[in-house]
């Protein structure tokens, strides 16, 4: 540094405070090592004269890319699915006109969910109803049952015993002496197409309330159209059939696609099992609309043995003319390869079958050439589509049928 700075520099700060003072300031430590004295803060230690001393800028950090994009894939995971099910169950059925005007959406339940699952009460003069049946005021009136008939059961089982890979339920109820044979009649069981009775008795129960008449058309669209039984998927786009042509072909030729718009008119799935309840059916539910080859749809022995009973014989639930027109149908069934096969000659079925290749099943009313009268219905979980459901099937009813007719 020039000497006139050096003055400078001493007259300002002091000799003390100046750099060259403290650059000729040292300390020994020891022989071999010497340590001049540096303060680590810059704006501490004296500077040269003139020197301009600014402080230094923190390097910013930078925040990692990749944390940033699990951030957000987070929390896309979480909103966009409920943002997804938000606009599909509930703005799309409000704000966008749908051209199927036969389907009606109910709001309410879209807004108010959990209602469903509440006792059956009044609330702000809404009725809340329950998916539990009110056994005290059921539309249906229950199965008398006298004696589970010992001989005819354990034949059953003997039966059970020669096919073990098929696990059947069985429930057989006879007309004139009550009798009856349970046989895990009260198990849970898909119930394939043998769901279409319940469906059938709402359409009736509609017409009586006026709702809709056996004549009312309605159009077959593709929304409706759908695969396995029945001729209705061949027929072409916006056909128009009866009421009463749907409900025939729904039991006679099991179609799903007539089971589909009959649903529809009812009202929905929903107002099928709400009626269920009220009939006082307590296991049997519509859950998808058919084909049901995963077997959501459910019911049990009993249940389905009650509904046949009630659609023969109570009058009060349902209209003679009703009743009579129902039974049509159900003698008119093209499959009688299963409880009709084991059936004497002469005999009259009046029926529903069900198949979905895990289950296979029958249900309804014999009539033998003697007057003698059953309900039998058997359900047969089995391999998928293995024959020893249909063969177990079959000989059930021959077991039966001699022990109740012969």
């Amino acid at each position: 540094m020039p000497k006139l700075a050096r003055q400078y520099e001493r007259d300002y700060y002091g000799y003390r405070n100046t750099s060259e003072y403290w650059s000729n300031r040292t300390y020994n430590y020891s022989s071999s090592i010497t340590s001049t004295y540096r303060p680590a803060n810059p704006q501490t230690r004296p500077q040269p004269f003139g020197t301009v001393v600014r402080p230094k800028r923190k390097k910013a950090k930078k925040k990692s890319l990749l944390g940033s994009l699990i951030w957000f894939a987070l929390i896309g995971a979480l909103i966009f699915p409920a943002m997804n099910y938000s606009y599909d169950k509930v703005s799309k059925a409000i704000f966008t006109p749908t051209p199927y005007k036969n389907i009606q959406t109910d709001l309410y339940e879209l807004a108010f969910p959990l209602n469903k699952y509440l006792s059956n009460s009044w609330v702000m003069g809404d009725r809340i109803i329950s998916y539990s049946a009110d056994e005290k005021h059921a539309q249906m009136v229950p199965l008398v049952e006298n004696v589970n008939m010992p001989a005819l059961k354990q034949s059953l089982m003997n039966l059970m015993e020669q096919y073990q890979t098929v696990k059947p339920a069985i429930y057989v109820w006879d007309y004139d002496t009550q009798n009856y044979i349970d046989i895990n009649a009260s198990k849970i069981y898909a119930t394939a197409s043998i769901i279409k009775i319940p469906v059938l008795i709402e359409v009736f129960k509609s017409i009586e309330a006026g709702h809709f008449s056996l004549d009312d058309t309605m159009p077959l669209t593709e929304y409706y159209r759908t695969e396995g039984s029945g001729s209705l998927q061949f027929k072409a786009h916006n056909s128009q059939y009866t009421i009463d042509k749907l409900a025939e072909i729904m039991i006679t030729e099991s179609d799903n696609s007539a089971t589909n718009m009959l649903m529809a008119k009812v009202g929905s799935m929903e107002d099928i099992n709400r009626a269920m309840r009220d009939w006082g059916l307590k296991n049997t539910k519509v859950n998808t609309w058919l084909p049901d080859l995963s077997g959501t749809n459910y019911t049990t022995a009993r249940d389905m043995a009650q509904m046949i009973y009630n659609i023969d014989e109570n009058e009060k639930f349902l209209s003679e003319e009703s009743r009579a027109k129902m039974l049509n149908y159900m003698g008119h069934v093209h499959n009688n390869r299963l409880i009709g096969a084991g059936l004497g000659a002469g005999s009259v079925f009046l029926h529903k079958t069900g198949d979905i290749g895990t289950m296979l099943g029958d249900a309804g009313i014999v009539i033998a050439p003697n007057g003698k009268k059953y309900i039998a219905v058997i359900l047969a979980n089995r391999p998928y589509n293995s024959f020893a459901g249909k063969e177990f099937i079959v000989e059930a009813s021959k077991i039966i049928y001699n022990h109740l007719v012969r």
